[in-house]
């Protein structure tokens, strides 16, 4: 048998924190949470990390745990700042010249990594503050992909594009340490 730790072993209790939130009740509030700890799942992921962040998958893949980061922090700022506060914010990491600069950017350079990290940051604080001064879940924007958009909507677009990614970055963290069930 293998010293490697199995998954089934992983569920003692101790990051019940991260998934205490209500299961029943009011609805903002629920999926607010849900998206609050796909986030942390994110942060979790990528913990203790240095240059290792930007370690890519499998050639001729791009995707990276820092890719993941930039990624993210940019598909924040599109729903929340573009899509429904209606600002004139172009993404941070990528542009119509260069649609993979996400993951294509996201070097070893240790201040590729902050500069990352703080973006990302501010994206999540900000969508935080339009969601919660949000009159309700029904607050519209438009969008050129999808037509018109509830936040309703983009509360729970945003679930599944973590919910996904944190699973690219399940099987990117064993790659880089061997590291499983964060």
């Amino acid at each position: 048998m293998s010293d490697r730790a199995r998954r089934g072993d992983l569920f003692d209790g101790t990051d019940a924190d991260r998934f205490s939130g209500p299961t029943t009740g009011d609805e903002r509030h629920m999926l607010v949470d849900v998206l609050r700890a796909q986030r942390a799942t994110l942060e979790l992921k990528c913990g203790g990390l240095g240059p290792e962040l930007s370690l890519r998958s499998v050639e001729p893949s791009t995707l990276s745990l820092l890719g993941l980061v930039r990624h993210l922090a940019d598909v924040e700022r599109r729903w929340f700042r573009r899509v429904l506060a209606g600002q004139e914010a172009p993404a941070l990491f990528s542009s119509p010249a260069d649609p993979d600069g996400d993951f294509d950017g996201a070097t070893d350079d240790p201040g590729s990594a902050a500069e990352a990290w703080k973006a990302w940051r501010a994206e999540v604080a900000f969508a935080d503050r339009f969601t919660a001064e949000a009159r309700g879940l029904d607050v519209e924007g438009d969008d050129v992909w999808r037509g018109t958009v509830s936040l309703r909507w983009v509360l729970i677009h945003m679930i599944e594009e973590y919910a996904r990614h944190n699973g690219h970055a399940d099987l990117l963290r064993e790659r880089i340490d061997g590291t499983i069930g964060l």
